[in-house]
């Protein structure tokens, strides 16, 4: 039986922290042996969410030509290679014997199949990271460009946690995996496969840059900020509105913070003239209104839902959460048939934290690395992932962005 000591790295569109954690795989066993975040510095935030806006539905080529790109993620790549330099040296951890580093990147465009079917084009995704770059850092074999395979192969690009909730189901059981980070999804598993698996939109996205923008805060802590509000209704049928396209397409989409529309709602709530305590309070229900909604669009049966993910820290989140799945909370008027229907089919649901939710999505990285490292398929017989190793000789780096980026189908042969 193999055994993999991997560490995994997620950086988030949260942009909140460098979050890793080493993971241990024998057989079905999976056991996290240390963790460790580094917070973004604000600057750097700042220098990501501007980059996001120059690269939008540009090429790899025009990606590569702009020169805050190239500087960037330089300082991003050189960022995560100090924060596992940080991790292996508080906890006396021997490269030697580690077998990669699972690294996603940072996303800054995804165009997935799902909307670019509706607008007659073709997919892409684009994140940037250069796995040749972080293995000569930090001197050990990189596993990265997880969504690229997938794109390329017809499918969404994520979300990718699928499979890796299958792995921790052999040890907690069936049921819906519901991750609350910047964006929320889900995967409901049955008999140790993925029945159905979703993004559902924005979760932590606007609370956090709501409250960034009026509190100086990075996140509502503790709730504290949405517990002195109350729901606007007005506000939350906004917010619907704005990004209906995306919550009206059906389940097994995938999403990215473009489409939520968020710029736009910042705007109107900027001038919209309601107390920003109520405005914080109705965001945080309105993400999970969202997250209920989609559940109980995906039609499918369940009688467990296990939590994982910082946003569920959230007392108003989870709370809400919590009344909207037993039959009470405002409910949209357009959405009432569908709550009601789910109401009058199921009974109590049970809700727990998964016991592997603290850094959930790093540890993905590392069993995609694993995965890849074994030539085993993640998921619909694709091998996902590209393998770098240290070479002290390399000058130039050609992975900077992800393989699927914009115009990938023209050199598809080659991919």
């Amino acid at each position: 039986m193999s055994k993999y000591r991997i560490i995994g790295c997620m950086t988030g569109n949260s942009m909140d922290a460098i979050d890793l954690v080493l993971t241990e795989f024998e057989g079905e066993n999976i056991k996290d042996i240390c963790s460790y975040s580094k917070p973004y510095l604000e600057e750097m935030r700042e220098k990501i969410e501007k980059l996001r806006e120059c690269v939008f539905d540009k090429t790899q080529d025009e990606i590569l030509n702009l020169p805050e790109f190239c500087c960037v993620h330089e300082e991003y790549v050189k960022g995560v290679a100090l924060a596992i330099g940080e991790m292996c040296e508080k906890f006396g951890i021997d490269k030697n014997n580690i077998d990669a580093v699972g690294f996603h990147g940072k996303t800054l465009d995804h165009y997935p199949l799902s909307k670019a079917v509706c607008e007659g084009n073709f997919p892409y995704t684009l994140q940037m990271g250069s796995g040749e770059m972080l293995a000569d850092l930090i001197g050990m074999k990189v596993v990265s460009d997880f969504r690229s395979d997938f794109v390329v192969n017809g499918k969404e690009g994520a979300p990718l946690v699928g499979r890796h909730n299958v792995n921790i189901a052999k040890i907690e059981g069936d049921g819906v995996y519901f991750n609350g980070g910047n964006t929320s999804n889900f995967a409901i598993v049955r008999d140790e496969e993925i029945e159905f698996q979703t993004d559902v939109g924005p979760f932590n996205e606007y609370v956090d840059m709501y409250v960034r923008k009026k509190m100086g805060k990075a996140f509502d802590e503790d709730g504290k900020f949405g517990k002195k509000g109350k729901l606007c209704l007005r506000i939350m049928e906004k917010a619907f509105e704005l990004a209906k396209e995306f919550y009206e397409l059906r389940g097994g989409k995938s999403g990215d913070p473009q489409y939520y529309k968020t710029i736009e709602l910042m705007e109107y709530l900027e001038d919209c003239g309601e107390d920003d305590f109520d405005i914080i309070h109705t965001l945080e229900y309105f993400s999970a209104y969202i997250a209920v909604r989609e559940l109980l669009r995906s039609g499918r049966k369940f009688e467990s839902i296990k939590l994982f993910g910082g946003g569920w820290k959230n007392p108003i989140v989870r709370n809400a959460f919590m009344e909207l799945l037993n039959g009470k909370g405002i409910i949209l008027e357009q959405d009432r048939s569908v709550f009601r229907k789910f109401y009058d089919e199921n009974k109590a649901i049970e809700v727990c934290d998964s016991e592997f939710g603290d850094f959930m999505e790093a540890r993905l990285m590392a069993d995609m690395a694993r995965y890849c490292l074994e030539g085993k398929a993640w998921d619909d017989d694709i091998v996902s992932g590209v393998i770098a190793y240290p070479d002290e000789n390399r000058k130039i780096y050609d992975d900077i962005v992800s393989r699927a980026s914009k115009g990938w189908e023209l050199f598809k042969n080659y991919l």
